[in-house]
């Protein structure tokens, strides 16, 4: 947006920037600039001091009323050290002195858009801390109580590092945000590698960094994962599938606080606070020449193990209740007490992610009332028993088949019969179930055996 009087100046300036990367507005006196202001979203304001209607700084709070976040560059033909004063107090990002080269305007409006840029990332890291700080809450008491607190409660205050055991879908990351989060450091970063999702050849590189020309494709340097962590938290997820070399990298890291770029000459000192976690024994894998003995010792200063869903079925209610809350939608929504019943019976081999996904699916699929457990591989063992059995898991359990069969004839049944809402209520689509009856259907008789 350009605002200033002098119409040959303003005529420049446009056909000079308009194009593919701008739009350009103009206007010759201070009211029409704030109406064009309030009719767009304008990114950089060349103001001109000297109107014919008002000053220049006098309109300033006003443009950035309608546009808070764009950038004023103050422009006049009549330098003074008060209207520069003036004009930054106001909220001016710029002061140039008229006759200037186009070249210097352009360089003034590219450190302007630069400057809006930093600011919106600043503004998105800012959003994404506040989420993840948020989302980093913990739900019920992972099935130890006060021991688990107490040492959660230690691993916040230290920077020592720890060791999350625990099945898969146990909520070890979760256990890795809050431990950061709760932490002094919680303004530092967090930063996530998964090692099992890199192939090997990559994890050295991402841990680590590397120097221009280290290696075919290295056209520039990159720092690695280390040194984006610097004065916060590294989470080294499924740590046991780092390979042995690596371990002992790793290894010497821990103990001088110092890394090595790959192609780099100079070591680079590290502040950084691990947090390892991994799904498997990693005594067994140590018996098994898979994991450094020494790596064991120097990750687990502190070791907090999670155990399944099944062992501490105490959290399910309180977890139901959060999942349901972060799902948004009807705040009276709610799981009756048949349902909580159902879910405290079922095994949850999928641990927190199961009953998460169960819960989203049973969201989407039932408005009215919740009913997950008719989303899981359960029967009801009769009309009568309000406290329905949501699986067996006796000493001989139910060949997986029969089980499925049993529980879609249970939802034909409910259904009375109808292919479509039975579908629909199984989470399954109509070709599936059809195919599924039909195997279910005698040869001979055509009947469901």
């Amino acid at each position: 947006m350009i605002i200033d009087d002098d119409r040959i100046f303003c005529e420049t300036v446009k056909e000079e920037f308009h194009g593919p990367f701008f739009d350009v507005h103009t206007a010759y006196s201070a009211n029409d600039g704030l109406r064009v202001c309030r009719m767009h979203n304008i990114d950089v304001v060349l103001l001109d001091e000297k109107l014919p209607d008002r000053r220049g700084h006098a309109i300033c709070p006003e443009i950035l009323e309608s546009n808070e976040e764009c950038k004023i560059l103050f422009i006049t033909a009549h330098p003074s050290f008060e209207h520069a004063i003036q004009a930054i107090r106001s909220g001016a990002h710029d002061y140039l002195l008229k006759p200037f080269e186009l070249e210097e305007l352009r360089l003034s409006i590219k450190r302007a858009l630069q400057m809006s840029a930093f600011e919106r990332a600043k503004l998105l890291q800012s959003y994404k801390a506040a989420k993840d700080q948020k989302n980093s809450m913990l739900i019920g008491t992972l099935g130890q109580r006060g021991r688990l607190s107490e040492m959660v409660r230690r691993a916040t205050e230290v920077r020592s590092p720890v060791l999350i055991t625990g099945d898969t879908g146990t909520g070890k990351t979760l256990l890795a945000r809050h431990i950061h989060y709760a932490s002094p450091w919680h303004d530092a970063p967090f930063v996530f590698i998964n090692c099992a999702t890199l192939p090997e050849s990559l994890i050295e590189s991402e841990l680590f960094g590397y120097e221009k020309g280290a290696f075919t494709g290295a056209e520039t340097s990159r720092k690695g994962v280390f040194e984006l962590a610097e004065g916060g938290t590294l989470f080294l997820d499924e740590i046991s599938t780092m390979p042995l070399h690596l371990q002992a990298k790793l290894l010497g890291v821990l103990d001088n606080s110092s890394i090595r770029r790959l192609g780099g000459e100079s070591q680079v000192q590290v502040d950084v606070r691990i947090i390892a976690a991994t799904n498997i024994d990693l005594e067994t894998a140590i018996q098994n020449n898979q994991f450094r003995k020494d790596l064991y010792y120097r990750i687990s200063v502190l070791c907090i193990h999670i155990p399944p869903l099944r062992e501490r079925t105490e959290d399910i209610p309180l977890l139901c209740r959060h999942f349901i809350a972060l799902f948004g939608g009807n705040p009276a929504l709610d799981l009756d007490d048949k349902e909580i019943r159902l879910l405290l019976k079922y095994g949850w081999p999928g641990n927190v992610r199961e009953l998460r996904n169960v819960l989203e699916r049973s969201f989407i699929l039932h408005k009215q009332r919740l009913r997950p457990s008719e989303l899981l591989f359960v029967a009801e063992e009769t009309e009568t028993d309000d406290a329905a059995v949501a699986a067996d898991f006796s000493d001989d359990p139910i060949p997986l088949e029969e089980m499925e069969r049993n529980h879609i004839m249970e939802a034909l049944k409910k259904k009375g019969g109808n292919l479509t809402q039975t579908a629909r209520a199984l989470g399954i689509s109509l070709s599936t179930l059809k195919r599924k009856v039909r195997r279910f259907q005698s040869p001979d008789t055509g009947q469901i055996d």
